[in-house]
């Protein structure tokens, strides 16, 4: 018996090189001056739908809601052995909470035949970890949070090992079932050779209007219409045109969606900086660092 999974993935901006180089004046961060990265537990969440098609068989679909940019993560999951890829990605998405995101990507997975939907714990640029319940409940279906391993799946049932910080906990559940995937889950498998000799020039309908532009500056907008057409053609013969939504699509009702559908708001950013209160020198000798760790242990700055 084969599961049809489909995995939340999203692209981010990787945290882990945050300086004071890619900060606003007003405490946010500037994330075109940061590599964009597959967020780390969505891989997790992908490497465990990948791992129950290996065992059990089945169709694993992703979708990533973000800007064309995010067709990456798309082409590295092909690379890894998904069998559908969905960018979904509108204009009216912007500003988006997690409320509006929720609701959102259940409009696009109720498109799909599901048995399996998983998702990292958390993006690394929110760390809310809410999509995934709030996702859940828009569904209808049971969630599973925090799992670090899949330990049954037979028929129409799933036990699964969730981590609850002081120990874990063995829930079984029916499905259609909702996974919150943590870091720990798994080691996510590396691209495979042959699937990135078959999908690295698999494209999404705006990346190839994006490259038709930039290579006929001079074409009028019917010129460029006609050859995006013609090139949609030829990369679905090859299999490698990837799907695009848009919200008219999946029929989301925009009220609930962008700035209008997220009750979230920012009452105030405050920009914390750190400035020493005074200074000492000390020499770069032993009995100087040996005062300036007694005087810190004094101090009972260290122990």
């Amino acid at each position: 018996m084969g599961y049809n999974c489909v995995v939340l993935i999203k692209q981010v901006p990787d945290t882990k090189r945050i300086t004071g180089d890619v900060m606003n004046d007003d405490g946010t961060v500037k994330r075109s001056a940061l590599p964009a990265i597959f967020n780390p537990e969505d891989l997790n969440a992908l490497e465990m739908a990948l791992q129950i098609k290996d065992k059990f068989g089945g169709h694993i679909t992703v979708i990533t809601m973000g800007l064309p940019a995010a067709s990456d993560i798309l082409r590295d999951s092909l690379f890894r052995g998904v069998d559908e890829a969905i960018l979904l990605t509108d204009r009216r998405c912007a500003a988006s909470d997690t409320l509006a995101t929720s609701y959102i990507l259940s409009c696009a997975v109720k498109k799909l035949d599901y048995d399996i939907v998983l998702c990292g714990r958390q993006a690394i640029d929110g760390d809310t970890a809410q999509v995934g319940p709030q996702l859940a409940e828009k569904l209808g279906i049971t969630q599973i949070t925090y799992v670090e391993e899949l330990t049954e799946l037979n028929g129409k049932t799933i036990t699964a090992r969730r981590n609850i910080g002081n120990g874990f906990q063995q829930v079984k559940a029916p499905l259609p079932v909702l996974l919150t995937v943590t870091g720990d889950a798994n080691e996510p498998r590396v691209a495979a050779a042959k699937k990135m000799m078959k999908y690295k020039n698999a494209l999404t309908p705006i990346e190839i209007q994006q490259k038709i532009t930039a290579e006929n500056p001079d074409a009028v907008q019917s010129e460029i219409k006609e050859l995006a057409e013609h090139k949609y053609g030829k990369l679905v013969e090859k299999g490698l045109l990837i799907k695009q939504w848009d919200l008219d699509a999946i029929e989301a009702d925009l009220s609930w969606c962008g700035m209008s559908g997220s009750p979230t708001k920012v009452h105030r950013i405050q920009s914390v900086v750190l400035a020493a209160k005074e200074s000492k020198e000390i020499e770069p000798d032993e009995k100087a660092v040996s005062d300036m760790i007694h005087e810190l242990i004094a101090d009972k700055i260290i122990a």
